[in-house]
């Protein structure tokens, strides 16, 4: 099987060493092989990224309108495709593989119209006969290191916003999903970008990521992934004195009051834990729900999570695929154990399944009576299991929702105008939901969290200007130029 490339100063160059691809629905079933970047592979991608970046600066607008356009419109174009490869190798299901290509190219869209909405002040000075101009200008090379449970969503919404406002981009995908990050880079390629400007680099986070993250030519850093790892990072960054954003871990409840609409509740916890087989940073990790509703709740729940279809990401009618990795696998199941030797109950799931393909298949878990001060409330797991926390009044669910060192979404059902107007002030996160599931967020508004869950500028929207650009004011004496 033909090695899959890097890209670099706009060639595909291969390389000595090379990792497999594997489908987690069906390990049996090789993806291809993809080379791993080298020392001098990435020397050469920022010296032509330094030199890219300033000839993208000087480039029209509506010509780096078009580009971006061009490379959204082929995502859009392509989602099915791009959407079952994603599928194939994250193990999502096959239509959410598709939303998340086409997503993508939203993304792109969206920045290819905020290219020519660069609009900067001018101002009078407090000195006569001076006026003022701010405006702002790219911040060189942007390193992208983007994770492996959104392979292509999440890495676009960091590249799309880098080119549109002029930087240069240097992407390390994570090492888990590249089919997906060489298809991306494919578009890009065809976008008629200078040489340089974009290039991919796969390879570990102990290698390539490592010198990337550290190297004094990059400007800025744009990471998601785990707390530890973020904060090794901005260790080995700091030095360097980057632009850092980091997205980081969660741990988001789901509240249930005693009015809420239990139908809803449950099927919004449902989604909120157990889409994309829990490994979103945005998941139902956390249910508190009202001591009044709380049987009548978990027993729906349970039902429902029963029911739910776990198979092979590509076969019709498959709600939960695959976990990624064997690893990620045994590390959920490590957590069910956890949970049962903090006094929880698993009411269901928890085990893994063996089916007709041979991948890390896992049953959706509920636990029950467990404790907000318990492990598994505290650290992220990345797994379908949602942990149930008893809550007695309105205010004890608030403060429990509150209580953790993450603070990236939160939600609450009810049908109170006065509860949901108040959780929505008092929530300690960065984004909350009324009636929704926490899972699910918008790509033109602003994204992220508080504490541990994020570090740096808000990501998406129009606020991702902040990150991605440098202010400059400029004053101008009047009668000194004519």
């Amino acid at each position: 099987m033909n090695m899959h490339r890097n890209y670099i100063a706009g060639e595909w160059l291969t390389a000595d060493n090379a990792i497999e691809n594997r489908n987690p629905s069906d390990i049996t079933d090789l993806i291809g092989t993809y080379a791993q970047a080298e020392t001098d592979h990435l020397e050469r991608a920022l010296d032509s990224a330094h030199t890219a970046q300033k000839q993208w600066q000087a480039t029209g607008l509506e010509a780096r309108q078009t580009a971006l356009m061009h490379i959204g419109n082929a995502l859009m174009a392509r989602a099915d495709e791009l959407g079952e490869l994603l599928s194939r190798e994250e193990g999502k299901p096959r239509a959410e593989g598709r939303g998340e290509v086409y997503r993508a190219g939203q993304f792109f869209t969206y920045y290819a119209a905020e290219v020519l909405r660069q609009i900067g002040d001018n101002a009078d000075s407090v000195r006569p006969g001076i006026e003022i101009d701010v405006r702002r200008d790219p911040v060189g090379i942007v390193a992208v290191i983007s994770p492996w449970n959104f392979p292509t969503a999440t890495a676009v919404w960091k590249i799309a916003p880098a080119l549109a406002y002029g930087n240069a981009v240097i992407w390390k995908p994570a090492n888990l999903v590249p089919a997906s990050a060489v298809a991306v880079t494919e578009i890009i390629a065809d976008a008629g970008l200078p040489a340089g400007l974009f290039n991919l680099v796969m390879g570990s986070g102990a290698t390539v990521g490592d010198a990337l993250v550290s190297h004094p030519a990059v400007n800025a850093i744009t990471f998601t992934g785990s707390v530890e790892t973020g904060r090794r990072i901005a260790a080995s960054a700091i030095g360097n004195m980057p632009r850092l954003q980091m997205e980081m871990g969660s741990k988001n409840a789901l509240v249930v009051m005693d009015d809420a609409d239990l139908d809803l509740a449950v099927a919004c916890a449902a989604n909120g834990a157990f889409g994309g087989t829990g490994q979103k940073c945005t998941a139902s990790s956390r249910l508190i729900v009202h001591d009044a509703v709380h049987d009548a709740f978990v027993d729906r729940l349970v039902a429902t999570t029963k029911a739910l279809k776990v198979g092979h990401a590509l076969e019709d009618g498959t709600q939960i695929g695959p976990v990624v990795s064997e690893g990620q696998l045994a590390e959920n199941l490590d957590y069910v154990a956890l949970a049962k030797s903090e006094g929880g109950e698993i009411l269901c799931g928890g085990e893994r399944l063996d089916m007709a393909h041979d991948g890390h298949y896992m049953a959706p878990c509920v636990v029950a009576g467990t404790g907000n001060d318990w492990r598994i409330n505290r650290e992220e797991m990345f797994a379908p299991i949602a942990c149930v926390i008893r809550a007695g009044s309105y205010d004890e669910a608030l403060a429990l929702s509150n209580d953790t060192h993450f603070g990236l979404t939160a939600g609450i059902m009810t049908q109170s105008l006065a509860r949901a107007s108040d959780f929505r002030r008092r929530a300690e996160t960065g984004v909350v939901m009324v009636n929704l599931a926490t899972a699910g967020t918008d790509y033109h508004v602003p994204f992220g969290g508080r504490g541990d869950s994020s570090y740096g500028p808000r990501e998406q929207g129009q606020h991702a200007v902040e990150f991605y650009t440098s202010m400059k004011t400029a004053y101008i004496a009047a009668g000194a130029v004519s």
